[in-house]
Parts: structure tokens; C-alpha cells; sequence
């Protein structure tokens, strides 16, 4: 079954959810207020299906100071119910409702003159064509105009015929779930539910899913569609989504679900906007920032010196983290007029300098990845990360790739998904030479040298090397790299360091790891080289991380056995007074002491049960 979003627009009053009442038997004005007072205040849900297709209908009120609403739903529009009475012809909020829309980006419309019984049937025609002419100016492929009243069955049948023969464009999918929540409560026995248009992707049962403003994670108990229950919600399905591991009081409206590793929030957003008619976006100034159901103050602040401009670059600021992508439409709004949309182009914010933004912002303007990829460079020369290129640039991690291998000067690791400009490879290569320019039986590996940079990549890292080994400064054993002027054998050398150093350092020795990255010796190798030592019994290990050599360790137990003959005892307080070291050290050669067999221990003191 094919699923189709589609939203009502037009002035208040003009019919729009009587119509929907007449199509499907819903009543959308539920609340108190809408009941006494007549007109539609929030948003409302319901569908009409025949088996092969589904059309969920969001009906959005037509009171001016209500569009907030209707931003909210027109969103996830994929059609647009324009309702217009052949009594009244197109009224100022029917403009506005059809300015956001050619915003948003619908533009498949279906054009119901309503309550044709007001007008008489001569002037039906008339009227019908002068409202088409009104409508067809904002761009809309306009898919049929129907006059109806809903005291005429045959008219409504007809606009429901209409409504199952609208094309089922197939929706492309994007790389992860999102869901703008319009409605969210708790129900007794059942826990807290949500609900929203599906974007991006399908939706299952088996989806752990992710409350972004809250990075709260959650489960999903069942999936309603239009009341129905269902294992999966495709794409442009009215969903309603009962959540474990959440309590609604912890969920507002505007909040947006999806799935952990996806989006990360930001402060500010970069867009390129335009205008409605004569406003103009003014620089520094606040206005009210609505994508989805989500409503933010933001700052805006324009490019290239502006105080004002009809379209154009700006940068939005929000006090409260923005979760966006790039491509998501938006509107701007200011008090109660539609001011701008926008297209969301840098979702990211990135330590740019003005230029650098600017000439970011042209390339993804024109959807040149390649561009973008090169301006983004310049600022990050110790990569570029493309793991985040589902929010981006709304390219797949393999999309991602596959625009970046056509650059010249950069490496491309696509196991790491990173950027490097080759002059960074090649600066990183130097790095790794100076090493062994500095010390010659230096044995390093990709690990090693990743511990010291965690900026560079493993593949990045390993170029490095190749590069080097390609020059015929170092030679590769297995997974390390040594001097290829080195001819002695590498465990033998390696050894012979280790004993060297720990000898130097007596009865305060090094932790290994500390001791390896001195030697600049790969830990694998300096662990394995440690315990041969060890199986040797030139080095003796007292505990996880403290190794001694055995000929300082016979010295130090020597010390600590005239201590005892010259005061009885020995014990943290007098070991110490003797000799200053930490207490790691003190505690590690007490401990040993005990392995004697004339060694007493009573409490924290040892004694000499020979003397």
C-alpha cells in the first residue's frame, strides 16, 4: 500500500474540515474550544484508504494567528488541499497558507472550490476560474480543480476520486529515522505516546530510537497507523508511537526522535533564505524559527555586510541546541507575519573564518560536495570526517566517499571515513622519520603512533609508514617499523633497552607504558619483550604495572633486612625514612618481603624471626 501526506490550506471558514468530515466521517474540531468557538485551533489527523492507498490528512487551522499550527503540519506535506469558497474567493490567509507552502517546497496541489450551493450554478464556472488563475501564480502543479459541497454527495465523491488518483510519487529514503513529535501524552495501562509524520526512513518495532534534545534513549512498545496495529511505518505515514524508557512529561512538542549516532545539535545553523514580497531579513535581529513542530528565538546574522536583504546567506542562533539536516526546509517568522523560508545548507558549526564560510556555503548551495569538501579542508588539515555525512550533507557514508574520491591532494581513508590534505600525510610522514632521526632503535607501529595522534587515522597512519619505507628509511617486520639501518636482531636489542633503562632507574621504575613511549618502542612488543625478560629473571614483576630489575630488587631487599636488624622492625614510616619513595613503591617491596619464609608479618610491620 502506496502512503500519501495530505494537508488542508485556505482561509478560515472556508470549509476545509467539513470536507474532510464529508470524505471520511472524521470530526476534527474535538477540542472545547473549537467546538464553541467554530474554527480549527490545532492540528488534526485522519485518513482515507481504498485498499491500495493510504492518505493520512493533516487539517491545519485558517485563523491568521494560528499559522504556527500550520507550519507545523504543512511540513511533511507531500500534497496540498487548497479549499477556497466560491463564495468568498481566495482571502488573505489563503495567500499566506499558499506563500509558506511554495516555501516548503509542495507543490502538487489539488484546488476544492467549496460551498458551490452559495453561488449560483451560472457564476460557478466564473468564479472557479478566476480563484484557478489566483492560485496558479505560486507555482503549484496544480492536479485538478473540483467545485463540491458537502450537501452534494456526488461532488464529494468525486473530490475522493480525485484524491486516490494523485500520483504516488515514491519517496526516496533517507539515511536514518527522524520524527518531529506535534503530539505527545500518557494513557493509562499504555505509558507515553507520540506522534508525527515518518521522515527519512521507515520506522519498526525492533528500532531503538533516540530523543535528540534530551539524548535520552528509548524503546518502542507499538506503532499505530490510523488506529491500526503494524510492525512497521513507512515513510509519509501519520504514525503514532507508544515509547518505553520515557516518561511523556520529559517529551514537549517540537522534540525530535530518531536514531542514536545521527544528528548532534548546534547552537547555530547556516541557511540560505528568501523573502516574501516586500520584507526583508534584517541583520541582528530576532525572529521565530519553526522547522517541523519545532518553534526556536533565534538571532539571524547576515553575510557579506548586509543590514537587510531579501534572500541571501545567514547564519541562525539559538540559545537551545538546533537539530537539523542539510537540504530541511524552514520558516521565519516575526511576531504574527511570515517574513522567509529557508533551506538548512550547514547543519554543522564549524570554526570557519567569514571567507571560508562563505565559499562553504556557495558550494553547498550548489549541491557541489567535492567544493565543500576542499573548503572544509582548509580548516580541518587533521581530517575531515564524513562518519557525520548523513546530516551534513545528507549523502550516505558510501555517497560521502564517492564525491570525495574525485579530489586531487587528498587522502581518503574510507575504512576511518576521513579526509586528510596530502600535505598533512606528508607533514605526519616527517613527524614519524624525526622519531627514528632522533632514535635510531626506535620499533614502532600503527597502534603506537595512532596513541600519540588519535587525530590521524590508522590508514592515514600506515601511509605515512609506506611512505617512508618507500624512501628506504625504515623497514617493516610484521606489523612494526625499525631503522633500516638497524641490522641487529630486533627482540635482542629491544632487550637489552628495557634492562638498560630499568637498571637507570633503580627502585622507581617507570610504569611500562611511560617506559615505551620514552624508548619509542610499540607496546605489543615492548609487553612481549618485558615478559621474556621476565621468564629470563633479569626482571622481576611485584604488581600489574611495576617491573624492577632483579640485581636492584636484591639490593633494595638487602636494605630493607639491615632497616629490620637496626630497628627491630620495618614498616611504611621507617622504610620511608630511609628511603623517600612513593607509597606505591614502599607497599610493592613490603609485599615481596613477605615471600621469605623468616619474614613475620604482624599488622602493618615485618619482622625477622632469624634474629
Amino acid at each position: 500500500m502506496s502512503h500519501l501526506i495530505v494537508g488542508t490550506c485556505g482561509h478560515i471558514d472556508h470549509g476545509k474540515t467539513a470536507l474532510i468530515k464529508a470524505l471520511n466521517g472524521f470530526e476534527g474540531d474535538t477540542l472545547k474550544e473549537e467546538k464553541a468557538r467554530g474554527i480549527t485551533i490545532d492540528l488534526s489527523f485522519s485518513s482515507l484508504g481504498n485498499g491500495e492507498k493510504n492518505i493520512s490528512f493533516i487539517d491545519v487551522p485558517g485563523h491568521e494567528k494560528l499559522v504556527k499550527h500550520m507550519i507545523s503540519g504543512a511540513f511533511s506535506f507531500d500534497a496540498v488541499l487548497i479549499a477556497v469558497s466560491a463564495a468568498e474567493g481566495v482571502m488573505p490567509q489563503t495567500l499566506e497558507h499558499m506563500e509558506i507552502l511554495k516555501l516548503l517546497g509542495v507543490r502538487d496541489a489539488l484546488l476544492i472550490v467549496t460551498k458551490k450551493d452559495l453561488v449560483p450554478e451560472t457564476a460557478l464556472a466564473a468564479a472557479s476560474a478566476q480563484i484557478e488563475e489566483q492560485v496558479t501564480r505560486f507555482g503549484f502543479n496544480l492536479l485538478g480543480t473540483l467545485a463540491v459541497s458537502i450537501y452534494d454527495a456526488a461532488s464529494v465523491e468525486a473530490v475522493k476520486k480525485r484524491l486516490f488518483a494523485l500520483p504516488a510519487r515514491p519517496k526516496v529514503e533517507a539515511n536514518f529515522f527522524r520524527l518531529y513529535v506535534d503530539r505527545v501524552f500518557s494513557l493509562r495501562g499504555v505509558g507515553t505516546v507520540v506522534t508525527g509524520s515518518v521522515l527519512g526512513k521507515p520506522v519498526s518495532l525492533k528500532d531503538t530510537l533516540f530523543i535528540c534534545n534530551t539524548e535520552t534513549p528509548c524503546r518502542i512498545r507499538n506503532i499505530q497507523v490510523h488506529n491500526e496495529d503494524v510492525g512497521k511505518a513507512e515513510l509519509s505515514s501519520r504514525v503514532a508511537l507508544n515509547l518505553a524508557g520515557v516518561n511523556a512529561k520529559e517529551i514537549k512538542r517540537g522534540y525530535l526522535l530518531s536514531q542514536k549516532g545521527y544528528l548532534r545539535g548546534f547552537g547555530s545553523i547556516d541557511i540560505f533564505f528568501e523573502t516574501l514580497g516586500r520584507e526583508e531579513l534584517r541583520h541582528n535581529r530576532n525572529y521565530t524559527l519553526y522547522i517541523g513542530a519545532m518553534r526556536s528565538e533565534v538571532r539571524v546574522t547576515l553575510f557579506e555586510g548586509k543590514e537587510h536583504a531579501a534572500c541571501g546567506f545567514a547564519t541562525l542562533k539559538s540559545c537551545s541546541s538546533i537539530f537539523s539536516i542539510y537540504g530541511e526546509k524552514l520558516i521565519l517568522r516575526e511576531g504574527n507575519r511570515t517574513v522567509a523560508g529557508a533551506r538548512v545548507l550547514n547543519p554543522v558549526a564549524d570554526p570557519l573564518r567569514r571567507k571560508q564560510k562563505l565559499a562553504l556555503l556557495e558550494a553547498l548551495k550548489s549541491e557541489d560536495f567535492p567544493q565543500a569538501y576542499r573548503v572544509l579542508l582548509e580548516a580541518h588539515k587533521q581530517g575531515l570526517g564524513l562518519v557525520s555525512s548523513a546530516q551534513r550533507f545528507a549523502l550516505s557514508h558510501e555517497e560521502a566517499i564517492a564525491q570525495a574520491t574525485v579530489l586531487k591532494n587528498v587522502f581518503v581513508d574510507e575504512k576511518a571515513l576521513v579526509l586528510y590534505p596530502l600535505e598533512t600525510q606528508a607533514e605526519l610522514a616527517e613527524q614519524i622519520g624525526a622519531v627514528y632521526e632522533k632514535n635510531r632503535y626506535a620499533l614502532l607501529s600503527v597502534s603506537s603512533i595512532r596513541l600519540r595522534m588519535p587525530w590521524a587515522s590508522e590508514g592515514l597512519i600506515a601511509s605515512a609508514f609506506g611512505i617512508l619505507e618507500k624512501k628506504g628509511v625504515l623497514k617493516a617486520e610484521g606489523n612494526l617499523y625499525k631503522n633500516a639501518k638497524v641490522t641487529e636482531e630486533t627482540a635482542s636489542f629491544l632487550g637489552a633497552r628495557i634492562l638498560e633503562r630499568l637498571r637507570e632507574e633503580d627502585t622507581a621504575p617507570s610504569a611500562p607504558f611511560n617506559m615505551y613511549d620514552d624508548l619509542d618502542i610499540d607496546r605489543k612488543s615492548g609487553d612481549r619483550v618485558l615478559k621474556a625478560l621476565c621468564v629470563q629473571k633479569s626482571v622481576v614483576r611485584l604488581s600489574h604495572n611495576l617491573f624492577i630489575c632483579a640485581r636492584s630488587l636484591g639490593n633494595i631487599v638487602l636494605k630493607m633486612r639491615r632497616i629490620i636488624q637496626d630497628d627491630g622492625y620495618i614498616e611504611i614510616a621507617n622504610f620511608k625514612a630511609h628511603y623517600p619513595l612513593s607509597r606505591k613503591y614502599l607497599v610493592a617491596y613490603l609485599e615481596y618481603l613477605d615471600h621469605f619464609s623468616d619474614i613475620r608479618k604482624e599488622g602493618n610491620r615485618r619482622f625477622d624471626t632469624s634474629l
